[in-house]
């Protein structure tokens, strides 16, 4: 393993029962937590066409004006602002998303305009849901944790939230992107596009998750680096984008306690607490 690389976890011996290959891949996983507390997943079940469909749609989603999407804004009453939000412009951080619940939630909102993107992300939704569930069981184990404790902690699922998220191109005087942090929850996922920009802090160094094709980005949050200890101190993130690049798009999903979403410039799955986003400005 590279050193200076986001390690890379194949599934497939978990989902084919190639138990050689599983103690292969646990070993990866051990010190990928360990050391990082990141790392890509490959073979993981979730079908590449659905991956890109969404982030293209997506994509469309946001290229459309402000007019049509704030269309899609929040419904009164929600229990997380699932919709169309942004935050304020300028801003270091400035980026717009499209938030989901589960799948058939009533407070769901999206484009008249673009029919195909409930279906889509609702499909991706499942698809990360099924993938989660599967990382839980094998990071229960790697990690050396009594049988079903992830499963145990974690079982609410209806919190859980699917988000979209955009970040405009880097201009010659500032980047774009989000500041150094660290995710609450369990496990998020991140799903990038081919822009890229995600770094995670490693012995003081700012390294690079280079975008590949079909992977996921697994973040491992601050539920299990705190309660359950079995993490390193290597998760503080952030992302930056360099002047030239074109805009970011991820999609991203969240196991966490009380909410998760999925981002569009990477597909992201965490934990997200409801002050993570304001309320669109009139």
């Amino acid at each position: 393993m590279n050193n200076s690389a986001i390690p890379i976890v194949d599934l497939s011996p978990f989902l084919l029962g190639d138990e050689d290959g599983k103690r292969k891949e646990r070993e990866v996983i051990n010190e990928a937590c360990s050391r990082y507390g990141f790392f890509q997943i490959v073979n993981h079940g979730v079908p590449l066409d659905l991956m890109s469909r969404a982030l293209k749609l997506s994509k469309s989603f946001f290229e459309c004006p402000v007019e049509e999407k704030i269309k899609c804004s929040p419904l009164p009453g929600a229990p997380f602002p699932a919709g169309y939000n942004r935050k304020p412009n300028p801003s270091y951080e400035f980026s717009e998303y499209l938030v989901m619940l589960q799948p058939g939630s009533t407070f769901n909102v999206f484009p008249a305009k673009h029919p195909q993107l409930r279906q889509v992300m609702g499909d991706l939704f499942n698809g990360f849901s099924k993938t989660g569930a599967i990382l839980e069981s094998i990071l229960n184990e790697s990690l050396g944790l009594p049988p079903s404790t992830l499963e145990e902690f974690n079982n609410d699922r209806n919190s859980d939230v699917l988000t979209a998220l955009h970040y405009l191109p880097a201009t010659e005087t500032g980047k774009i992107g989000v500041n150094s942090h660290k995710d609450v929850g369990c496990i998020t996922f991140v799903l990038q596009d081919e822009v890229g920009g995600l770094e995670v802090q490693n012995d003081g160094k700012w390294i690079p998750v280079t975008p590949k094709e079909g992977a996921l980005v697994v973040n491992m949050g601050i539920v299990l680096q705190h309660v359950f200890w079995v993490c390193g101190v290597g998760d503080e993130h952030t992302v930056n984008e360099l002047s030239g690049c074109s805009a970011l798009e991820t999609m991203e999903l969240y196991f966490v306690d009380d909410f998760c979403s999925v981002d569009v410039r990477s597909l992201k799955l965490k934990r997200l607490k409801l002050d993570r986003y304001s309320l669109l400005d009139d």
